[in-house]
């Protein structure tokens, strides 16, 4: 029997994304962000509230970062979203990590979280409040690489559990795509 929750977000993963920009002064900001994900092969959409610092230099500088939340920083992750850039300068000093600019865009990504994506501004829709970057280059630390390939294990991206607050590791790799489903085809 299933039970009637109402409107509730409940999509398994939701990925922990943490967005860097750099603000007018050249100061590193991040934020952590729950409601994002692909939305086409190059795009990334999330829905950011008008109201965040990182927003501002979004749509002051064109272009963010968007890196996967892991479990060895999982502190620092849930840091950028309960404190404010508009209170603390340098959110990601102050919770013991490392901002580095990027190769190909004028935006930081933070050394500790291995994967990250770059990104030029698309759109922002200020009524909706979604954003939608295009993806200019991913930046992969050969950390949690095997074989060339991303290695969940290694990686230990998070996800975000909205129906109980809290954080998920998404780890365990159960099939692979595009094959098990063949097993029915008759």
């Amino acid at each position: 029997m299933r039970v009637k929750f109402g409107k509730k977000p409940l999509l398994y993963t939701q990925p922990v994304l943490i967005i860097c920009t750099y603000d007018r002064e050249g100061n590193a900001d991040a934020m952590n962000a729950a409601w994002g994900g692909i939305s086409d092969y190059d795009e990334i959409s999330i829905s950011l509230s008008k109201g965040h610092k990182t927003v501002q230099n979004i749509l002051d500088k064109k272009v963010f970062t968007v890196s996967v939340a892991t479990k060895t920083q999982v502190a620092a992750c849930d840091y950028f979203g309960i404190v404010s850039g508009h209170q603390v300068k340098d959110k990601i000093t102050s919770a013991g990590l490392t901002a580095l600019k990027c190769p190909d865009i004028d935006a930081p990504y933070i050394k500790e979280l291995p994967l990250t994506i770059e990104c030029r501004l698309e759109s922002y829709d200020l009524e909706k409040e979604i954003l939608k970057g295009k993806i200019v280059d991913t930046l992969i630390d050969e950390c949690i690489l095997t074989d060339d390939r991303i290695d969940p294990n290694k990686l230990e991206a998070i996800s975000f559990d909205s129906a109980n607050s809290s954080y998920l590791l998404v780890k365990e790799k159960v099939a692979d795509a595009f094959k098990i489903g063949r097993t029915l085809i008759k």
